[in-house]
């Protein structure tokens, strides 16, 4: 895994930030059209580069010319509208998906021109958190958090717990190890599933809508666990979500994906303080703007 970088925050630098024209209205219709190639940190090492991917189902096009570098041992965060791509993009990184066009590059690698063991070790790489946690009902938590060691390694049973325990013990659900999913709350499946995902010591650790289905206090709590894991031990970490506190919360970097274009990339705050009419509208929760219900 990555190392820790301590305040990575305070030492990363400004980015350059495109001022937008006097006609404004252009300048954002041609974003909202063609979308952008933006890199916030382009002096960083980028683990996972999206170059120019393009993605349909039948005749609904969900990716349409997606261009983001994630930068490393950052959590960058994924924002946009549903059904806009967000999903689908963690799939195309971990190699679920192959894009109809374009380039999925994972640790130096085009994972569609390298053979399907090679993908395979590349998967091993990266850790997932997916929206309820996909826990197996039939196993309890240890179990649970024990199987990809277990599938992928030829770790001795002992070390197998050490392991998970360390694990169970940093998401705070040593006491739950016998528990099965269908005894605990959504919280705490969520936490599992976190924990399976750091098992492997991955280098690149994606969330799909890590808050869905949590309420607001243990959406907090959940999100200071990721900063803390993260703070521990580095890595890049890609979020997926709508809550916009998350983002706000956890990122360094957020991307915001429409109609399946990369329209703005840059640091959190920035992001915050945009004057692009999207940006602001679904940032701030506006019914007043260019998305509407369709």
């Amino acid at each position: 895994m990555l190392g820790h970088v301590t305040d990575r925050r305070k030492a990363a630098p400004a980015m350059t930030t495109q001022v937008a024209p006097v006609d404004n209205q252009a300048f954002y219709e041609d974003i909202y059209a063609n979308g952008i190639v933006a890199d916030p940190a382009p002096h960083l090492e980028h683990s996972v580069k999206i170059k120019n991917v393009k993605k349909s189902f039948g005749s609904f096009d969900v990716l349409t010319g997606l261009n983001l570098n994630f930068v490393d041992d950052s959590i960058t965060t994924v924002l946009g509208p549903s059904g806009t791509g967000k999903s689908v993009l963690l799939k195309h990184i971990v190699g679920l998906l192959e894009p109809d066009e374009g380039v999925v590059e994972v640790f130096d690698q085009d994972i569609w021109r390298i053979s399907p063991a090679e993908r395979q070790e590349i998967r091993k790489r990266v850790g997932i958190l997916f929206q309820d946690g996909a826990l197996f009902g039939s196993m309890n938590i240890f179990d649970n958090v024990a199987f990809p060691l277990r599938k992928h390694t030829r770790k001795r049973e002992s070390e197998v717990r050490k392991i998970v325990m360390d694990r169970l013990d940093e998401v705070g659900l040593t006491r739950a190890e016998k528990k099965y999913p269908g005894e605990v709350s959504g919280g705490m499946k969520k936490r599992a599933g976190f924990a399976r995902a750091l098992v492997l010591n991955p280098s690149l650790v994606m969330f799909d809508e890590p808050d869905s289905g949590l309420d607001p206090v243990r959406t907090s709590l959940l999100n200071d666990l990721i900063l803390r894991v993260h703070a521990e031990h580095g890595g890049t970490y890609i979020l997926v979500t709508h809550d916009i506190r998350t983002a706000r919360k956890v990122s360094d970097y957020v991307g915001v994906v429409w109609k399946g274009k990369l329209i703005h990339y840059g640091e959190t705050e920035e992001a915050f303080n945009s004057d692009m009419p999207f940006v602001r509208q679904f940032l701030s929760g506006d019914s007043i703007g260019p998305l509407g219900m369709d």
